[in-house]
């Protein structure tokens, strides 16, 4: 498992609120080099999100393995935690607008520090802002 994994499982399930936690899984886009000389790398693209409770995650693979079942062409997986209001935990339509914050930084080059990003085999990843 990856421990950058683990160790938001963990967090989340200690936190005070019940959490709900956010992936937004993104593939790199790949630029044909003869439109965009100028650039060397293809940008980082939202593909899809799903938003769960951390009951329902055991560990990075069977998320990545899930993801894979609706797409395989993503790269890299961010994350973030949701914290519940009064002992309750999130529901999935207060999720939404936080997911799409999440696809709006990556799109506009935010900075991703206050996400965990990891590669498809759990690695962290660093990404800078553009």
């Amino acid at each position: 498992m990856s421990n950058q994994f683990k160790e938001l499982l963990d967090a989340a399930r200690k936190q005070d609120e019940p959490q709900r936690l956010l992936f937004l899984f993104a593939q790199i886009e790949k630029l044909d080099s003869k439109k965009h000389k100028q650039r060397q790398h293809g940008s980082v693209v939202p593909l899809m999100c799903v938003d769960k409770l951390p009951a329902d995650l055991t560990d990075f693979a069977a998320l990545a393995a899930e993801a894979d079942q609706v797409s395989a062409d993503w790269d890299f997986m961010l994350a973030a935690g949701l914290p519940g209001k009064n002992g309750l935990p999130p529901s999935t339509d207060d999720a939404d607008p936080h997911l799409n914050k999440m696809a709006n930084d990556l799109m506009m080059g935010a900075d991703l520090s206050r996400y965990l990003i990891l590669d498809r085999q759990g690695n962290p990843v660093a990404m800078q802002a553009n």
